[in-house]
């Protein structure tokens, strides 16, 4: 699957999403729940802006000079502005939207085969110690990887051409976050998911393009989980197991997980 694939799917599980009232509300509720930790943390790290400023480069006197400052100024902020993006997504991840993703998962899951499949029954504190063990690597590995090729712009030459790829990268790892949700729920190696995501780059980079659209992004991001979830479910074949076995999805392609019922 390319990336117009994952495009489809994108918009196919947003206007699911829309016209399902369950499914509205709680994308409803991680959206603004987004915007709210976005805008605190945006506002916390841009009250710091002045003291950064002044440990950088104090305001010259010279009128010549002061533009060049005001414009180094405006800089600095909008890099907090992204920074505390960054940060606001991935506190808001760890604390709650895993947790809202996972339930609309669950729900659109329901919607298309009529149950959930999963491995065990689990009481809700295992399941949410086994949702957050999940997300850590999803949203880390990202970001480590996103603050390197950061890093190698600044310096070397390659900045330009090192920004578009890591808004590539930021895509791609985004549109897992949604995509993994189900294999993970099942309890699928992380070798085998990290393997699954290679193998399917393009798609991932499709379903991610529109987080990088300004404003919009936090839209479609709200109601990313039921896209990656129709992903799921239509290229994969589901079993159904029963509550003590090993549910596991069986690959009816030549490029997902391998070995799916293997730890």
């Amino acid at each position: 699957m390319g990336i117009f694939s994952g495009l489809l799917y994108q918009f196919r599980g947003l206007r699911l999403g829309l016209r399902t009232g369950k499914l509205f509300f709680w994308g409803a509720v991680r959206f603004v729940l987004a915007l709210a930790v976005m805008a605190l943390m945006t506002t916390l790290i841009l009250t710091q802006h002045r003291e950064i400023m002044e440990l950088l480069w104090t305001k010259p006197e010279s009128p010549w000079i002061v533009w060049l400052w005001m414009l180094v100024s405006w800089l600095i902020s909008l890099l907090l502005v992204v920074v505390a993006a960054f940060l606001s997504y991935v506190l808001s991840q760890v604390l709650f939207s895993v947790l809202i993703m996972d339930h609309m998962s669950r729900i659109t899951e329901r919607m298309v085969l009529g149950s959930v499949i999963e491995p065990t029954k689990s009481p809700p504190m295992a399941r949410f110690i086994c949702l957050i063990k999940q997300e850590v690597p999803r949203a880390f590995i990202p970001i480590l990887l996103s603050l390197l090729i950061l890093f190698i712009g600044w310096l070397t030459p390659l900045g330009p051409a090192l920004a578009v790829v890591s808004s590539a990268v930021a895509a791609v790892f985004v549109a897992w976050d949604n995509t993994d949700l189900t294999p993970a729920r099942r309890f699928l190696p992380f070798r085998e998911r990290w393997r699954w995501l290679m193998k399917n780059l393009f798609f991932h980079l499709g379903f991610g393009l529109p987080f990088l659209i300004p404003v919009l992004n936090i839209l479609f991001i709200s109601f990313a989980p039921v896209g990656a979830t129709l992903y799921f479910i239509d290229r994969y074949d589901l079993p159904k197991k029963r509550p003590g076995d090993h549910a596991s999805p069986r690959d009816t392609s030549n490029d997902g997980p391998s070995n799916a019922g293997r730890g």
